[in-house]
């Protein structure tokens, strides 16, 4: 598709001009507090990778030019035609989760965008489809109270002015003749389809971006994204993608570049921090877009995660890949479903909790509330664990149940004891409620 429109781009540029000024004449005056506050309340999110590469069954994006050759890849869209695809039961089916937001590819590396865009034909309306993914799914959101926030990839391997290591221009179609590729130009042009996605289906809890480590994304360009989209909401929070100081798939920011709001550690569970906000983003199964026979995630695993994320104090996005025809694989919505009805026994020790106040072990993990600590043993030794002493006096220790904990409170340490028949085979968790006076 040779489908670049110069005129769209005319528009970029008026939108984003306010945005493109020195990095350096701006502060950034960080989080909204109340939107940080509440994202970290929720702790559980559904994020969804998707779009025509689906219908191959390999790696959204980077697939592309590797297992399908990419001018297949790049006509993907012509087949695509989810029937199935229903944005409410998608809703539903994260709520009966437990999920409390929402993440969805708005536009990955292979630069496809699953809404109606002004600014490119390599959107929903080259598909069979038609419809407007992103318009049906953030009004489902907001019908059902989910907050709804985006993915967007800020490489583009599509886009003919996105720059790689001097090629001339992107891989995905020409520019006119005499046209030199332009990264200042690329960047108007993401900057209105930021301003589309904003204006059109937010608000948005937050902008997702990922993309940010080959060589045209420099430091001043992130700092200058970070203005632009705090000025389109200053209550949109904004992941720590969107500068290029993030340390591999650890996912902490490293000073010197646009820090966002929170790091962003994947595929693994990020360190135990209360200073700095983190979401750990993690796939259901293996790969992020949907595979067939792809393997998935036991229940134990995915509480498991969940349960050492929120000990750490951070949140889990677990991704789910829908298949071809718009539907969520079957036996990823039941697991989906496995989740939420464990959350709804236990959810009081995961949503709106802080991590700690003990440092996680291999013991497990803890958590708090108020005037609770809910101890997460996932690994018991014998029936004992020890922890180390706490200033403030615990007056209980009971199961999720009310039933009684053997407690031993002292100056060097906290003693839990439980026989094993007791013990819960995925996460014992023991109940400690404190008392405003230390411990004497």
């Amino acid at each position: 598709m040779r489908i670049f429109l110069f005129s769209c781009l005319a528009l970029c540029i008026a939108f984003s001009a306010a945005a493109e000024g020195d990095a350096s004449d701006w502060t950034d005056p960080g989080p909204d507090p109340e939107s940080l506050a509440k994202w970290q309340s929720w702790r559980f999110g559904m994020f969804i990778h998707w779009g025509p590469v689906s219908l191959k069954g390999t790696e959204i994006g980077w697939s592309r030019g590797r297992q399908v050759p990419r001018e297949e890849y790049d006509q993907l869209c012509t087949q695509f035609n989810p029937v199935a695809f229903d944005a409410r039961e998608w809703v539903r089916i994260a709520q009966e989760a437990g999920m409390r937001y929402l993440v969805i590819t708005s536009k990955h590396h292979d630069g496809f965008c699953i809404w109606h865009s002004a600014l490119t034909d390599y959107d929903m309306t080259a598909t069979p489809f038609q419809r407007d993914i992103l318009k049906e799914l953030s009004a489902a959101c907001k019908e059902a109270g989910l907050p709804f926030g985006t993915y967007y990839s800020i490489l583009d391997w599509y886009q003919p002015d996105y720059n790689v290591e001097g090629l001339q221009g992107g891989p995905g179609y020409a520019l006119p003749e005499g046209v030199a590729p332009s990264m200042d130009r690329y960047q108007e042009y993401m900057h209105g389809q930021l301003r589309e996605i904003v204006t059109q289906y937010g608000p948005l809890h937050s902008m997702w971006f990922d993309g940010e480590w080959e060589k045209p994304w420099t430091a001043e360009r992130g700092w200058q994204l970070l203005r632009f989209c705090r000025e389109l909401d200053p209550k949109m929070l904004v992941n720590n993608r969107v500068g290029g100081g993030r340390r591999g798939m650890e996912g902490v920011t490293q000073e010197g570049f646009a820090p966002g709001d929170y790091d962003t550690p994947e595929q693994r569970v990020g360190a135990f921090s209360i200073e700095r906000p983190w979401e750990t983003c993690m796939t259901i199964c293996r790969q992020w877009a949907w595979k067939p026979n792809d393997n998935l995630k036991s229940l134990e695993e995915c509480i498991r995660i969940l349960v050492q994320t929120a000990g750490g104090d951070g949140n889990l996005l677990l991704n789910v890949g829908p298949m071809p025809d718009g539907r969520i694989e079957p036996r990823q919505v039941d697991r989906l479903r496995e989740i939420g009805a464990w959350l709804k026994e236990n959810g009081e020790s995961i949503y709106g909790t802080r991590g700690g106040p003990f440092v996680p072990g291999k013991w497990g993990v803890s958590t708090h509330q108020g005037s609770k600590i809910y101890v997460h043993v996932l690994d018991w030794d014998g029936e004992e664990v020890e922890l180390p002493p706490l200033e403030q006096h615990i007056t209980s220790a009971a199961l999720m149940d009310g039933s009684e904990v053997a407690l031993q409170q002292t100056p060097e340490k906290v003693k839990l004891t439980l026989e094993k028949g007791r013990h819960d085979a995925i996460d014992t968790i023991v109940v400690l409620t404190i008392a405003a006076t230390p411990h004497p």
